[in-house]
């Protein structure tokens, strides 16, 4: 299978490091033959941060841009961004896919709204007291993939990172994923990412916090390929042991990993 990563960040989202040549240097000496570039995207109203600015978007663009052409015939190079879904911004999206340039949009859900309009950053749902809230996630993942708007789910088992026992709102929630995903044929990420935090104690035994078995296995029973990222905040993250795990994960459950997406 041909080597390939969409889920690519640069130092312009302010945790991650190097530029997009730096990437692309790294891609290459890994016989990668499609590299996407998908740091995250801000929004007008400057919401969140460790992110772009919305000024330093054109500058990316144009710089993806120079490079594709600077390297066509050795390496394919896709512009994108990682965002959030959030309702309002509709109109928004349909400007990064038209006026602002953009091949296409990874949905990573890193903010989200509970039934009671309160917002929560999913990377604390390991805080959380129980379970919850973890359908209200799944819920709005899943209104953002039916939207057409997005190509990728980013780690959609993010909520795993947990340490309660799974139980039956774990189990809705995945649900709810899979079956968005079977509906709309958005494509499911398996995040390397989830295996650079390394193995640790959960209720459940010793795991990675995501990728998690349990929510893989209903994708596996599902019929959908999946789709291994490296979600890399280093050039050196490109195509290294963590993303060899994944694969290597993948195959041990059964899953069907797909290649070179189709941006025609």
């Amino acid at each position: 299978m041909e080597r390939v990563n969409y889920h690519t960040h640069t130092k312009l989202c302010r945790h991650a490091e190097g530029e997009e040549r730096d990437y692309v240097n790294e891609a290459l000496r890994c016989g990668l033959t499609e590299l996407g570039f998908s740091d995250h995207a801000p929004f007008k109203d400057g919401r969140y941060g460790l992110r772009m600015e919305y000024g330093e978007m054109p500058g990316y663009v144009e710089r993806i841009r120079a490079l594709r052409e600077e390297f066509r015939g050795k390496l394919s190079i896709r512009c994108g961004l990682e965002i959030e879904y959030d309702p309002g911004q509709s109109e928004y999206y349909e400007e990064l896919l038209t006026r602002l340039g953009m091949e296409y949009l990874v949905l990573g859900q890193h903010y989200y709204r509970d039934a009671s309009g309160r917002e929560l950053n999913t990377f604390l749902l390991d805080k959380t007291e129980d379970t919850s809230v973890y359908p209200a996630y799944a819920k709005s993942l899943a209104e953002g993939m039916k939207t057409g708007y997005f190509k990728i789910a980013a780690h959609p088992d993010l909520f795993f990172i947990n340490r309660l026992p799974a139980d039956a709102n774990c189990e809705r929630a995945c649900d709810i994923i899979v079956n968005a995903a079977v509906s709309c044929g958005i494509v499911l990420e398996f995040n390397a990412n989830g295996i650079r935090r390394g193995r640790q104690e959960y209720s459940d035994g010793l795991r990675y916090p995501y990728p998690h078995r349990m929510f893989w296995e209903k994708v596996k029973s599902a019929g959908i390929p999946v789709l291994i990222n490296s979600d890399c905040h280093k050039p050196g993250f490109i195509w290294d042991d963590a993303v060899e795990k994944a694969y290597s994960l993948a195959e041990d459950w059964g899953l069907t990993v797909r290649g070179k997406l189709d941006f025609s």
